[in-house]
């Protein structure tokens, strides 16, 4: 399971952890969140902006 992090905020990413309250279960790998994902924190940043974080 990998984590990525939005540059504007910090906010990660936890493919483990998933993001329930957007609707991706626990387990919901990068690949298969929407193309139009933006982050939940702060809005600002999409998808294609969040940067893959070290295992």
């Amino acid at each position: 399971m990998s984590r990525y992090q939005c540059p504007e905020c910090g906010y990660c990413y936890d493919e483990a952890a998933g993001e329930p309250h957007e609707g991706h279960p626990p387990g919901t790998r990068w690949e298969a969140l929407p193309e139009d994902f933006v982050c939940p924190d702060c809005a600002v940043r999409a998808k294609a902006d969040f940067v893959a974080l070290p295992d």
